[in-house]
Parts: structure tokens; sequence; C-alpha cells
């Protein structure tokens, strides 16, 4: 087990951009993020067609992937934030080069749909995060967690000025959370991946399908009802991942209908799905679509500990470049 290659940590003075590869943005969180970028003492570029529309895309996909290939191949930037998420991510995946992205990697930044590109960076053997986005960046106060933990990731301090969910020592950091009355309890290491289900889902069978061996991987979603969250899991456990994981983060399923069309509750649902295997499952970890969306490391080794009343990631950076 390795984890991935880590892009450089950035410094006072280098580049990020902006960029927006799915849904059309309200321009103003592109003026917010720019500016709470700039706060950071970071030089903030946006991209030519961040702020366009095509429908309910940012711009036609010819544009989105234009402005992709800019920032994969701008030898000056260290961070491509995407904007938002939404759909059109999807569009872009086999249309990218990453010849000079592997002279001059960077963080990608983003959740939601960007978790195609996610999957599309991890396939070419780096690491990247997902973490919020430009809504976030621009509504959130200056003494947001997640924020303080993006900005702390990004230039490798991991020492958010709010710390009350994380512990740091000379090996790395680690996220504590409240447990849950389903987690099963354990210990596992493993290489951390995933994103939005759905998406994730989408790109089963493809060249960008994530590999189960080793992986702990997290999952969340919105606007999903349980019987469609239950079929997604369900072609996971029928293809073999679920048996060849090392452990199981369940994060937050948000605006649905709690209905019990599967005569229980989401989460009990999701437990009854993976009861047979022995690894370690976390329940209602906080990330996914609400505010208290905690940046995660695709690509990074963790060790995940979970127990009914605390659950314990955590990163490993001995091999951080």
């Amino acid at each position: 087990m390795s984890s991935l290659i880590f892009p450089p940590y950035v410094e006072k003075g280098d580049r990020v951009i902006i960029l927006s590869p799915s849904s059309k943005i309200d321009k103003s969180f592109l003026k917010g993020a720019k500016k709470r970028l700039k706060s950071w003492g970071l030089e903030v570029v946006v991209e030519k067609h961040a702020g366009s529309a095509n429908g309910t895309y940012a711009g036609s996909i010819k544009q989105r992937t234009e402005d992709l290939q800019n920032a994969l191949d701008d030898e000056k930037a260290k961070v491509i934030l995407c904007s938002r998420g939404g759909y059109g991510a999807v569009h872009l995946v086999d249309k990218l080069d990453f010849t000079l992205f592997r002279r001059h990697p960077k963080w990608l930044i983003g959740f939601s749909d960007i978790t195609a590109l996610h999957n599309v960076i991890q396939q070419n053997g780096f690491a990247s995060l997902h973490a919020p986005m430009a809504r976030h960046l621009t509504v959130e106060p200056d003494e947001d967690f997640c924020t303080s933990a993006l900005k702390d990731i990004l230039f490798g301090h991991f020492q958010p000025e709010t710390a009350d969910a994380v512990q740091t020592s000379k090996e790395g950091f680690s996220y504590v959370c409240s447990g849950h009355k389903l987690n099963r309890k354990g210990t596992a290491k493993g290489i951390l991946r995933g994103g939005n289900l759905s998406v994730f889902y989408g790109l089963r069978g493809t060249p960008y399908d994530i590999p189960a061996e080793g992986t702990i991987l997290f999952i969340e979603d919105v606007g999903e009802r349980p019987h469609a969250v239950e079929r997604m899991i369900y072609n996971l456990k029928l293809g073999g991942i679920l048996e060849r994981l090392s452990g199981l983060i369940i994060g937050q399923f948000t605006e649905y209908e709690e209905n019990r069309s599967l005569g229980k509750d989401l989460y009990g649902a999701i437990a009854d799905l993976v009861k047979e295997y022995s690894y370690p499952v976390c329940f209602d970890f906080p990330v996914g679509h609400v505010t208290m969306n905690l940046p995660m490391i695709n690509g990074a080794e963790v060790t995940l500990e979970t127990g009914r009343k605390e659950v314990k990631l955590s990163y490993t950076i001995q091999t951080l470049t």
C-alpha cells in the first residue's frame, strides 16, 4: 500500500486557478472565492469561461475542456479550484492531456460532480482534495472550520485555527468525530478514495473507476431517493467492490425524503448491505453537501478507527512532497 503523489504545498504568492468544469455558477461566488484566496496571499486567476453559461452548463464542452486543459498545463499554478459541481465534468474526462501536469502537478479542489475529475487525477497517479468550493469560500466566515482546514492542508500546516475536531502530531493530523450507533468497531489502514456516490457509480467499469483493494472508501450524495442509493450500493456489492475494501465511510446523504420505502431508514439499509464484512464502517461522517464538509485528501494513506462513541480518521504525512 502506498499513497499517491502529493502535489507541492503552496506558499504565499503561488497561483490558484478558478474554473467551472460542470454547471454554471453565480458570478458573485467567483468573486467571493477570489477574494478569500487572495486574502491567503495567493495569486488568483479566473479562467476565461468560468462565468459562462450554455444551458445549465458553464459553457460548451469545448470551452470547459479548454479552461481545464489550460489550468492543467499552467507551469506556475499550484491549485485548481473548481467553482461548483452540478453536472458536466464527465464530458471532459476523456479529453484531457496530463503530460505537462505530471511535470508540474497541482492540487485539484472540489466535490460533488468534481468526483469525476478526482478519479481522473488519481488514475494519473496524483492525490487531490475533495473539499468545499466557491460558494462555501464566499459565504462562510473567516473562522469557518472547513475553510481553515482547507487552507492549512494546502499550505502544509495541518493546524486549523479551530481545533475542536482535529488532532495534530509530528506524523500527521486526524479528524475526530462523534460516533454512530450503526458503526462497526475496528481499525484499518488504507488509501482514502471516494466522493459522490452517483458520480462514482457512473464511472464503474471504465478506466476511471477506482481500485477496491487497499481502499478506505467514503461516499456521500444529495437528492437521491433511498432505493436509488441502495441500488448503487448493491452494484458495489455484486461487483465485488465492497468485499475488497479495507474500510468504509458513509458520509452525508441530504435533500431526500426519508419515507422508509426500504422498510427502514437509509443508514439502516446500508448497514444491512455491509454487515457481512469485517472491516470498520463509519456512519454519519461530516462530508458531503453540508456546511461541515471536511476536506478529504483523495489518495492519502490513512488510518480509520471507528467506535460507537468516536471516529478518528488519521492522515500520515511522512511521504508528502
